[in-house]
């Protein structure tokens, strides 16, 4: 059991029976009446941001959570099936438990995250930025624009991205798994 001074950033708590995440939090200690900390909580169920103020000093129950380095292998009617890089063993994940799923391709290094106790998994990270191969896109036409045009290209994975006119057909590129935007061209 901790309490409110044992408040910071990341921690996991367990709050009306859900599994929570500190976002942020402020200690307030109004000039009439008993201090109180205000709390934004994530809930790590179904990603739904909550806010919530505590008295100072009462009682809270944490969780241990753990992030563990997995490998993505590969997708099937079960899930997508992922293997812990230490100890070798398979588990598939549901798809709403993951990050960016259409950025995902065999061989990938993910974090999962995992509650410590009953070894659920509770989500799955993607590296902030990752390379794809363009598969498929138009030629861009040079000279026809007078600002920032992107076009519509086609990744590896299968997943659709609005690239610069001047990335062609099996040039590599960097994304932004967070928001899927292109960020830059990697030669190779």
């Amino acid at each position: 059991m901790a309490t409110t001074a044992d408040f910071r950033n990341g921690l996991c708590i367990n709050f009306n029976n859900k599994l929570c995440k500190i976002i942020e939090f402020q200690h307030v200690k109004p000039g009439k009446g008993p201090a109180f900390v205000r709390t934004k909580l994530r809930n790590l169920e179904n990603g739904k941001v909550i806010t919530n103020t505590f008295t100072a000093g009462v009682k809270i129950e944490t969780v241990r959570i753990e992030t563990r380095d997995y490998q993505f292998l590969y997708k099937d009617d079960m899930g997508y099936n992922l293997m812990n890089s230490e100890t070798y063993e398979q588990s598939a994940v549901a798809e709403e438990l993951i990050s960016a799923p259409q950025f995902l391709k065999d061989g990938m290094q993910v974090e999962v995250m995992v509650h410590a106790e009953n070894e659920e998994i509770l989500g799955v990270e993607l590296p902030q930025y990752v390379e794809f191969e363009i598969t498929y896109t138009e030629p861009g036409v040079k000279g026809n624009t007078a600002t920032n045009a992107t076009k519509p290209a086609k990744i590896e994975t299968g997943a659709e991205i609005r690239v610069p006119l001047f990335i062609n057909l099996g040039d590599f590129v960097k994304i932004d798994t967070r928001t899927g935007d292109y960020n830059e061209r990697v030669k190779k």
